[in-house]
């Protein structure tokens, strides 16, 4: 049975990865809500009986077709949307993961409309999540 993203009934576990190559990280304009039209790092949700760290990896390479090698939890977010009458319209609980290119190319699925590598100075200028904003904040402070 697949989640209901919009109004769900409990929070949705998803999984995703800081992709870093040199001083840029990788991200995916989503074409969908939430954050639609808005810059976003690769990730998912974790599918029944999937660890976390799986769904990181799968989730970046149907994404994006990029097979990464994870190298540790960075982070644990959570991305709460409320309608005006003050139910939640998302609920995520975010696990992101700090991860380098193994192999391959990108190559986005369409979930996304562009891609772009991008330095800390160049993800200042972006729209983004609030919550996106702070994970790579934690990302270049430590890199």
């Amino acid at each position: 049975m697949k989640a209901r993203r919009e109004y769900p009934s409990r929070p949705l576990v998803g999984a995703g990865a800081v992709v870093h190559d040199g001083s840029k990280v990788l991200l995916v304009r989503r074409k969908f809500p939430p954050h639609e039209g808005r810059w976003a790092l690769p990730g998912g949700l974790v599918e029944l009986g999937e660890g976390t760290d799986d769904a990181a990896v799968r989730e970046v390479r149907e994404e994006t077709g990029l097979e990464v090698r994870l190298e540790g939890l960075l982070d644990v977010a959570t991305d709460v949307q409320l309608d005006a009458d003050g139910r939640a319209r998302y609920h995520y609980v975010l696990i992101d993961y700090l991860a380098k290119p193994a192999r391959g190319g990108v190559r986005l699925n369409g979930e996304s409309s562009e891609y772009g590598w991008f330095t800390l100075e160049e993800v200042r200028g972006l729209d983004m999540s609030a919550e996106t904003r702070r994970v790579l904040e934690v990302y270049f402070k430590g890199s």
